[in-house]
């Protein structure tokens, strides 16, 4: 008798055991012992939700219903019914290719009686399966939504973002793809780039989307410039709800960016206003700092030109924010001179850092080699337990209980080394490198064409707010810790 094999499993009865491995063992050795023939295998995972497009189930049913005739199939063997039926709408299905075709379903397992009794037995079977699906899909959203007031995301994080094994904190920033999107939010919200060249200078920096894809498109680039993800929102089935994990942009910065993409400032290098287009906005009200150029003529026939910085919000009840151009890059010139050090703590701080960095990277390098050695040893272990497994040395439920833990301890490895990063040297010349820079910073900007000074500004501050009479360059790190200054312990030694 010629038979197809199908075998199903969900992605949650994946993490919960069940494997397809063992059902295609299962029916291989069914169809042996009975003398069948294997004319095709059927293998796949897709969700048996109510109302899913189960794709693999209708490609196995169209194939089995138009090559019956021809390949002379009569059966289809499964693990067990709620494999191959999880509702009604599939039983029915089954039933009818086997009254036009004269395709039985066959299993390893709760094999049916001919007869009306059979029959009932497999209506019942197929009722209590679509009982269990639909009763699964229930549970599995009521959990869902409490997760949501809970403040957690309960599917898939966003670019930025990780799943952890912390149950007081189960979704995190990802250490590498957070900096991306921190980055990608302050260049967007500065106005003058488009999602083509902010994705060329996100590479140019060494920002990467995915392995496949290196460089972010534009899809990428909206989705991630419009999620309320990243300032601590959750946005699911159509609700806002707040989120638990942590933000990383602001809201002032968030909303630079969607000001940007409604248009409402324009994408351009005006030399008229070299500050304005989202380097700065309102400590009030968070919009952005504008340019104002004012024409006044002179009694001699001169025209003088002043520029001026204001919010852009014409509230009457707003106060007054507006500075004059030289006043503005007077107290940025003041700000970036706060991060410099006297020359004697400057160089006690070079020797300290640079002694730090060896120390670290030292630690690192000796970490690594520990991490590739576990590696290793774990990989062993595997071809050991596969060999015991081969010989029949031991039995199934052992080797399942005994791969699973490796695997896990395998991926667990697997993770420390990409976030250890691995022997990454040069890291102390690089930081010794910024920290000479910022000793310079102030000097530099006066120095500097405009076009350089909005980039000094983007790389030093994360957000940059003005008052009615006060500047505010959120520092980031490290430039932060150096205004604060490193403080010295005389008395028991040199630290940080």
């Amino acid at each position: 008798m010629n038979a197809v094999i199908w075998a199903r499993v969900s992605s949650r009865e994946q993490r919960e055991g069940y494997s397809i491995d063992a059902q295609l063992r299962a029916t291989r050795d069914k169809a042996q012992r009975e003398g069948w023939t294997i004319i095709r295998e059927f293998a796949v995972a897709e969700s048996a939700k109510r109302g899913a497009e189960r794709l693999a189930f209708n490609e196995m049913y169209q194939w089995v219903r138009q090559n019956a005739g021809k390949m002379k199939i009569e059966a289809v063997l499964s693990h067990k019914l709620d494999r191959i039926c999880r509702n009604m709408r599939d039983a029915v299905r089954m039933q009818e290719l086997e009254d036009t075709c004269g395709v039985k379903l066959v299993f390893t397992e709760n094999q049916f009686a001919p007869g009306a009794a059979g029959m009932l037995s497999f209506n019942v079977m197929a009722a209590v399966a679509q009982y269990y699906s639909d009763n699964l899909r229930t549970e599995v959203m009521k959990g869902q939504n409490e997760k949501v007031l809970q403040g957690w995301l309960p599917c898939g994080v966003p670019f930025g973002y990780m799943n952890v094994e912390n149950h007081d904190e189960p979704i995190q920033p990802h250490p590498e793809q957070a900096q991306a999107v921190i980055r990608m939010f302050d260049l967007y919200a500065r106005g003058n780039l488009t999602f083509e060249t902010l994705s060329e200078q996100l590479w140019r920096e060494g920002h990467v989307y995915r392995s496949g894809q290196t460089k972010f498109g534009r899809t990428g680039l909206s989705y991630i410039l419009n999620n309320r993800f990243y300032v601590g929102e959750i946005n699911y089935r159509g609700q806002t709800h707040p989120g638990r994990h942590k933000p990383l942009v602001s809201r002032q910065l968030f909303q630079a960016c969607q000001d940007v993409l409604a248009g409402k400032t324009r994408r351009t290098n005006n030399r008229n206003h070299p500050l304005a287009g989202g380097i700065f906005t309102c400590a009030y009200c968070g919009s952005m700092i504008t340019g104002e150029l004012i024409r006044r003529s002179l009694r001699n026939g001169e025209v003088r030109e002043h520029l001026y910085y204001r919010c852009a919000n014409n509230h009457p009840n707003h106060p007054t924010v507006r500075w004059k151009a030289e006043d503005l890059e007077q107290a940025i010139h003041e700000d970036l001179a706060s991060m410099k050090l006297d020359a004697e703590l400057a160089e006690w701080f070079r020797r300290s850092l640079a002694a730090a960095f060896a120390d670290t990277d030292a630690q690192q390098q000796r970490q690594h080699q520990m991490l590739l050695k576990r590696r290793t040893e774990l990989a062993n272990m595997q071809d050991r337990l596969l060999s015991a497994y081969l010989s029949s040395n031991i039995d199934d439920v052992t080797f399942q209980n005994k791969s699973v833990g490796l695997k896990a301890q395998l991926g667990e490895t697997e993770t420390a080394l990409q976030s250890s990063g691995g022997m990454n040297g040069g890291r102390g010349e690089t930081a010794l490198a910024l920290f000479n820079w910022s000793q310079q910073a102030a000097d530099v900007w006066h120095g500097s064409k405009m076009d350089l000074k909005r980039e000094i500004l983007g790389e030093i501050a994360l957000n940059r707010t003005l008052s009615d009479v006060t500047l505010c360059l959120e520092k980031r790190r490290p430039f932060d810790i150096l205004v604060k200054r490193p403080s010295v312990q005389p008395t028991r030694g040199d630290r940080i």
